[in-house]
């Protein structure tokens, strides 16, 4: 259960992230708000997760999630580079999320 909410926090992660380019620097109301809200809620879910799982695993899983969707909607959203070394490099990541999820001792 640990890990599926870690899940849902790197998802929040990744919502505040596009949700920054969306609020434009905070100047508009509702983007900002849904931005400062998924902020909180990713945060949360962090700290619960890190009551069981090892903090260094956690966080590594939690940022490498937020990293990858957001380069992924980056390309989607606001048609950024998908050069096959940034492909690559994003592929990396996620193997390092799953390396960790398998190898972690929780």
């Amino acid at each position: 259960m640990t890990w599926l909410i870690l899940f849902v926090a790197g998802l929040f992660e990744i919502a505040w992230a596009i949700g920054l380019k969306y609020s434009d620097g905070f100047t508009k109301l509702w983007p900002s708000v849904f931005t400062i809200a998924a902020m909180v809620t990713s945060m949360g879910l962090l700290s619960f997760s890190v009551k069981s799982l090892p903090v260094g695993t956690a966080y590594a899983v939690w940022t490498g999630i937020g990293a990858v969707g957001t380069a992924i909607l980056g390309i989607i959203l606001f048609n950024e580079s998908k050069d096959f070394i940034r492909l690559f490099f994003i592929f990396l990541i996620i193997s390092g999320i799953i390396g960790l999820k398998f190898y972690s001792k929780v």
